[in-house]
């Protein structure tokens, strides 16, 4: 055990001598103190800052309660039913655990069944195919309706139709 940190003080000084702490970020400016005592002022910072995700302090439940209200983005994006599976399976085992380990909670977060999870999967799905073939729809009609603009060298050159060359026509002389 170091009784009076020269030993610590020592590593620190040769690292000052080496220039380990030169090109730190935030070097010479002061620290961003609250006025008053707050002993979590330097994580409140790094979130002011964006350094530090805030859900990441909630309590797993509120987690795992956004998350459950969340799940129709999230199923939407998985490939297939495997990872709807894969998902469905990792999401109640998290629930059960965290239940597991809060046996008191008055909050609870609700499971997802595989098998529902599998229907609302489907019903997303068909919904995004639905609507992708409208915009296509869509988007073809307003293809279909809009007229064919002329080519910016074809206006420059003249007023020829596309594959059809015009012959000039030949003044009427005397």
């Amino acid at each position: 055990m170091i009784r009076d940190g020269k030993w610590v003080d020592g590593a620190i000084e040769e690292a000052m001598a080496r220039g380990d702490f030169d090109d730190l970020p935030g070097s010479g400016k002061p620290l961003k103190l609250p006025a008053h005592h707050d002993p979590d002022w330097w994580i409140k910072q790094r979130i002011a800052e964006g350094e530090v995700d805030p859900s990441a302090m909630l309590p797993t439940v509120v987690v795992l309660r956004r998350e459950y209200a969340a799940r129709d983005e999230t199923l939407v994006e998985l490939p297939d039913e495997a990872a709807v599976r894969a998902y469905a399976e990792d999401f109640t085992k998290r629930v059960m655990d965290d239940r597991l380990e809060h046996p008191m909670a008055r909050m609870i977060s609700p499971t997802l069944e595989t098998d529902e999870a599998l229907a609302r999967w489907r019903e997303l799905r068909a919904a995004q195919a639905e609507q992708e073939r409208a915009q296509l729809e869509a988007d073809r009609a307003t293809a279909a309706a809009s007229p064919r603009r002329t080519s910016w060298w074809r206006r420059i050159l003249g007023r020829r139709d596309a594959g059809h060359e015009t012959t000039p026509s030949t003044p009427a002389g005397p």
